[in-house]
């Protein structure tokens, strides 16, 4: 399932060979920093260039014996290079190599989730234009309250993503960090000007100060921010799966033509990708709840971070990979009713004009708690018994001594709820007009 939204690109970032490239793409880096302070020969800087490379299998054959994958890695890459070796990792420690690496992959796996995010928020931008006057209840507590368009359901969604982007952004800045300073952060056996050049070869920046690790609040920062991604885009899937239920009805996933609902009941639509992207969320958040774990580490570092970001780094960027690119498509091709909205809306008599009722009473100069008595002794009636609010409040005498039937036909007209559209959708995408930009 996931190979069918997930871009090959976000799986090669965690392949095994991808992450020895990166090893060496930081040992290199560091003994072209020493070159360049005349710490390393040109000429065993120019052998380590040309010949430093690697085979995934003997790395693997090697470190079943060492038992430490950075020892294996590091003897592969000298059998090589040959005796310009002895300058590869000189004054470093494994995780100047791993944390400076992983910093390399979240920001690659990043740049592609911002991409994914963009496409998304294209997506809700065009619906929102589409739906900008499709009008529909509003419900608060699941119940009917007063109207919205479907427009700016989706002009919601575009703002929170759009705010998740800029999280996205902040966090990729987080871990955008390097370190080459040594087993205990000192740097006692490399200079700190090392760092700062093989950092700037990188594209990454230092840390102000570290131990042996990049302190692990920073990978906390990040996979939260995935995880409250995940947290919009069920947000997002809930709706659609309430709008979907057969009494509602006002949209659902789009259903292709030979696909089937379930292996008994041949008539069933079920929102099936929104529930599995609910589901999903709940695998981000736990481990969110991980690398916050891993924030507490034993004085200068111990291992036990380790294990698990081997996990919930592939994890929960293929994952959000996946779900950003599910949840574009379902709204995409996103059915929706507008006819049932309208219907819908009818239920309930015109109920959600009573503020508007309770308001024009106030302005007449009654009290609010004698016009809420007055307006919600109608709205009772025909929650109890039917009919329409409009018509009952034109039946109540202490109703009409305050309202004519002038002016409760002007209260009860739809335009007055949407006459804001426009505003808020300026507020959003900085234009009220049907174009996209």
């Amino acid at each position: 399932m996931i190979e069918r939204y997930t871009r090959p690109e976000m799986g090669v970032i965690w392949t095994q060979r991808t992450k020895y490239e990166k090893w060496l793409e930081v040992e290199i880096a560091v003994c072209r920093a020493r070159c360049e302070r005349g710490e390393i020969p040109p000429d065993d800087m120019d052998a380590i260039r040309a010949k430093a490379h690697f085979e995934v299998a003997r790395i693997d054959a090697i470190e079943q014996e060492t038992h430490h994958d950075v020892i294996a890695f590091l003897t592969a890459v000298a059998e090589q290079v040959g005796p310009a070796a002895r300058f590869i990792h000189q004054g470093l420690t494994s995780s100047d190599v791993l944390d400076t690496a992983m910093a390399l992959l979240l920001v690659q796996a990043s740049d592609l989730l911002l991409a994914d995010l963009d496409a998304l928020l294209g997506v809700l931008r065009r619906r929102a234009f589409e739906h900008k006057d499709t009008v529909m209840i509003g419900r608060s507590h699941g119940v009917h309250a007063e109207p919205i368009t479907f427009g700016l359901t989706f002009a919601l969604w575009y703002a929170e993503m759009k705010r998740n982007r800029e999280r996205l952004e902040r966090a990729r800045e987080a871990i955008r960090v390097g370190k080459i300073s040594g087993a205990v952060g000192t740097y006692a056996n490399i200079d700190p000007a090392i760092e700062l050049r093989v950092c700037e070869l990188l594209g990454l920046d230092p840390p102000p100060i570290c131990t042996q690790v990049i302190q692990r609040d920073r990978y906390a920062e990040f996979f939260t921010t995935l995880a409250v991604i995940g947290c919009s885009i069920e947000k997002i899937a809930v709706e659609i799966r309430h709008l979907q239920r057969t009494e509602v009805r006002e949209a659902e996933e789009y259903f292709a033509p030979g696909q089937k609902g379930s292996s008994a009941m041949p008539h069933k639509r079920n929102p099936i990708a929104c529930e599995n992207l609910s589901g999903l969320a709940r695998v981000l958040r736990g481990n969110a709840l991980a690398a916050m774990e891993n924030v507490p580490l034993w004085h200068q570092r111990d291992i036990s971070h380790s294990s698990v970001e081997r996990i919930i780094a592939p994890d929960s960027t293929i994952l959000l990979d996946y779900m950003l690119a599910r949840l574009t498509r379902v709204l995409e091709k996103l059915l929706v009713y507008p006819e049932r909205m309208r219907r819908n809306m009818d239920l309930t008599g015109s109920l959600f004009f009573s503020q508007q009722v309770l308001l024009a009473l106030t302005a007449k100069g009654r009290s609010r708690e004698d016009a809420y008595r007055l307006v919600q002794r109608n709205a009772m009636q025909v929650w109890e018994q039917g009919g329409d609010l409009e018509e009952r409040l034109r039946r109540d005498p202490e109703v009409t001594a305050h309202l004519s039937t002038d002016e409760l036909a002007t209260i009860f007209d739809l335009s007055y709820h949407l006459k804001h559209i426009d505003t808020i959708f300026t507020r959003v995408f900085g234009t009220a007009q049907d174009a996209v930009q």
